[in-house]
């Protein structure tokens, strides 16, 4: 289990440039979101911190369950993976991707939907507020598409972050996109 958690070391940004800051401050006025991109083999985890309305990377990496062994010890170690960076991170909401469901493939939706349930309750325990997102609704508010592929939304959310280069694994890219989408929308919302 020592190698559940696996930073992202590529993650540099540069300067930026100011947008307005979410409603739910952390002390400091600092606020932080944890995204994640859920999956049975590799869940993404991406967590940005926003000061004077800026988002910028704090963390991202990937939590791996086994690929072999019963559904209960990998679900096990995604729900230990996510306590501990949200116990590392403090979060003050957590944003992640709603399942897609593709009717041939109705096992695979089942299985995710036993991930997601770990992850959300991970949350709970926390006392960390989840907010879901369906993958069309981000890759359509960072790409202006809701069927970009991957590399566009790894190069929208390096754009977006100002990071050196394009996020890698793709699942800590969706994870960081997610949390884009949740602080975007917040924004959005409160411009009303």
């Amino acid at each position: 289990m020592a190698d559940r958690l696996v930073k992202q070391a590529s993650l540099n940004h540069a300067s930026a440039n100011s947008k307005p800051a979410d409603t739910n401050k952390m002390p400091g006025g600092a606020t932080r979101i944890l995204g994640i991109d859920p999956g049975l083999n590799i869940t993404g985890y991406g967590v940005l911190e926003v000061v004077g309305g800026v988002p910028r990377v704090v963390e991202a990496g990937v939590i791996r369950g086994r690929e072999r062994g019963s559904l209960e010890l990998r679900l096990g170690e995604i729900h230990a993976g996510v306590g501990e960076v949200l116990a590392a991170f403090s979060p003050s909401g957590m944003a992640i991707e709603q399942l897609y469901s593709h009717y041939e493939r109705p096992r695979t939706a089942i299985l995710m939907g036993h991930a997601r349930g770990v992850i959300c309750l991970a949350a709970v325990l926390a006392e960390v507020p989840v907010y879901h997102y369906a993958a069309t609704q981000v890759k359509r508010l960072l790409t202006g598409s809701g069927r970009a592929p991957k590399l566009q939304v790894q190069q929208a959310v390096q754009r977006e972050l100002r990071l050196q280069a394009v996020p890698d694994p793709p699942d800590v890219a969706d994870a960081m996109a997610v949390a884009l989408c949740h602080y975007y929308l917040a924004v959005a919302q409160r411009a009303l």
